[in-house]
């Protein structure tokens, strides 16, 4: 049976519905054979995924999806194949933490003045152990009635220039993609065309990404049509890039977006893949 790799997905240690557990069962039933683990700016579900992964027979990549900022542009770097142990990761997690932290608590206080009450206690329960994320307010919002959909949520709320967007400085590209070489791992830049940037300046993205060390490019991932794969399948030659695919997938009850259900990776550029070092 040829592999199946999904190299981008979401557990409860971030944004995600499933615990690392549950990812890898249900990636299984799906099909996939190569799953990473690629969870908002921590490592934390790893352990649980890898002994999960080990009993169910599919080759767990090590991976974490770390939050940058580039030109004012909010980018999002998947490390693939790192060690979780890295001193220098380990720092850089704490510091985007300490972000995450303060920016729940200032979405948090723009939504009381909306006269939207007790939404940090809520993301913090919902969040447990895991990293808060904007989703957590989006379901926040959703259960109490103030939208009808996560996305109006984002819409109306918490998305870029809403009432209660906080527009958040993370970590420097060449300093997230440092961090991630440290640790032994793959610099990809996830969803590229998700940032609906220009030509130009995708190129300058590119470039500067090439530049500091990055080393791939999302080709396939979500819900990206053809058009977009042949778009991104060009910038990965243009650029020298190895081309990386990815679900996104976050939670079950998003039908459009599965497990292992992706486009095969177009044969003319190089597979992410062929770029990971073996791990005793």
């Amino acid at each position: 049976m040829p592999e199946n790799y999904d190299l981008h997905s979401h557990s409860t240690a971030s944004d995600g519905a499933l615990s690392p557990s549950e990812l890898i069962q249900r990636a299984k039933e799906k099909g996939v054979t190569c799953l990473a683990l690629t969870d908002h700016d921590t490592t934390d579900g790893l352990a649980e995924a890898k002994q999960a992964a080990t009993e169910a027979g599919i080759d767990l990549i090590s991976g974490i999806e770390l939050s940058t900022t580039w030109h004012k542009h909010c980018l999002h770097i998947v490390g693939l194949n790192i060690d979780p142990e890295s001193p220098r990761l380990k720092e850089g997690i704490y510091k985007l933490q300490a972000i995450r932290r303060e920016r729940a608590e200032q979405i948090a206080g723009k939504l009381e003045k909306k006269r939207i009450l007790g939404a940090l206690e809520a993301v913090k329960a919902a969040a447990g152990a895991g990293m808060i994320t904007r989703t957590h307010f989006a379901d926040f919002l959703l259960s109490e009635g103030h939208v009808t959909t996560q996305q109006e949520a984002f819409d109306r709320y918490i998305g870029q220039g809403k009432p209660a967007y906080v527009s958040t400085e993370w970590a420097g590209l060449e300093e997230a993609i440092g961090w991630i070489k440290e640790s032994g791992g793959v610099a990809v830049l996830a969803h590229p065309m998700r940032y609906k940037l220009t030509a130009s300046w995708m190129k300058r993205l590119l470039t500067a990404f090439k530049e500091v060390g990055g080393n791939a490019i999302e080709v396939v991932c979500g819900r990206n049509d053809p058009a977009e794969i042949q778009t991104s399948t060009q910038y990965a030659q243009k650029f020298d890039l190895a081309g990386s695919k990815g679900s996104d997938f976050h939670n079950p009850k998003y039908v459009w977006v599965e497990l292992g259900r992706l486009n095969p990776l177009p044969e003319r550029i190089k597979p992410v893949w062929d770029l990971f070092e073996a791990r005793a």
